[in-house]
């Protein structure tokens, strides 16, 4: 999409909450523009976007640069810790000078649904300011050219701690969250050891007594391409990838990561969630039998009937 097409900008009053939109950019030419359309369509239309770019040698400085000033400086562009995609969100989540009263996670590639920041904002207000609270939701999956080629799971169990800690339910692209959540985030820093920025947002507000809300409505246009550097993909060859990175340990080790990074915010977490904690953390090293009913009694649990039969695999073979 041209860097002028139809939408025009227009400033907007300031009354209502204010979005910082948080985008991670990385050689992302291809499609960024149609990414920042869309959130110049949005229905809520106090945002703004901080944007860290991670060394980018295509054009993405120079569209970046063509809506910065389109926009009338609410771009703001800054350079990345080029050290790969998480710590690249953790940074930009912890930077200072970004003042707003919600955030809203975003990649290169995507394109908003026009209504995505209204309704996340719409439910994030339904929560005291004080309670940690995260927005997620279903998308759906469009091909290179933004055709229609699917959706990702409907995940139809509560978000809690005790899923978070074994499964992310909503992908970065598509969370807000507000101040208090924001708050914890700081406080285990962005040099916090994590698998990826998005599923350590999940564990840390639905552990440390937050609200976490899945919108079955799909949010976003998720962009799936060759330059994807994590993916939707639900086909069988996946699982099998799936599998097979599970028999080989990488589930494993995501949770020996995981576990760390807990460590920083351990007095945040509820006292039951630190019982779920503990009881998942030395369960998952025992002999076989007790592993099994230890880590039954933590209560951990996959959104699918398929998921928790992987669930039980992984726990038999150790391999949790």
């Amino acid at each position: 999409m041209n860097t002028q097409s139809a939408v025009a900008y227009s400033p907007q009053p300031q009354a209502m909450p204010k979005v910082a939109i948080l985008l991670c950019t990385y050689h992302g030419q291809h499609f960024l523009a149609d990414q920042l359309e869309s959130f110049i369509a949005q229905t809520h239309p106090n945002w703004e976007v901080w944007v860290s770019d991670d060394g980018s040698q295509d054009d993405t400085q120079a569209i970046l640069l063509s809506y910065k000033n389109r926009c009338e400086g609410r771009v703001s562009i800054h350079d990345g810790p080029a050290e790969g995609f998480a710590v690249n969100f953790l940074s930009l989540t912890c930077k200072a000078g970004i003042e707003a009263d919600y955030y809203a996670y975003s990649d290169q590639d995507d394109i908003w649904e026009a209504d995505k920041l209204e309704r996340a904002v719409k439910w994030l207000q339904t929560v005291p300011e004080h309670v940690p609270a995260l927005y997620c939701s279903r998308t759906r999956l469009i091909d290179a050219h933004n055709n229609d080629i699917g959706f990702s799971p409907l995940f139809t169990k509560p978000p809690s701690f005790a899923n978070a800690l074994i499964q992310n339910v909503g992908g970065g692209n598509s969370m807000v969250f507000n101040n208090a959540a924001r708050m914890l985030l700081i406080r285990a820093g962005e040099d916090v050891p994590v698998v990826t920025h998005d599923w350590w947002a999940y564990i840390v507000v639905s552990g440390c007594g937050g609200q976490v809300f899945y919108d079955s409505y799909p949010s976003l246009r998720y962009r799936q391409h060759n330059g994807n550097l994590v993916g939707m993909d639900a086909t069988w060859s996946a699982r099998f990838v799936r599998i097979w990175m599970l028999w080989q340990g990488r589930f494993r080790r995501w949770n020996d990561t995981n576990l760390e990074a807990l460590n920083r915010l351990r007095t945040e977490l509820t006292p039951e969630n630190r019982l779920i904690l503990d009881e998942f953390a030395i369960s998952r090293n025992r002999s076989f039998l007790p592993r099994l009913i230890g880590l039954k009694k933590s209560g951990i649990y996959r959104q699918t009937f398929l998921g928790n039969l992987g669930l039980v695999a992984a726990a038999i073979l150790k391999k949790i």
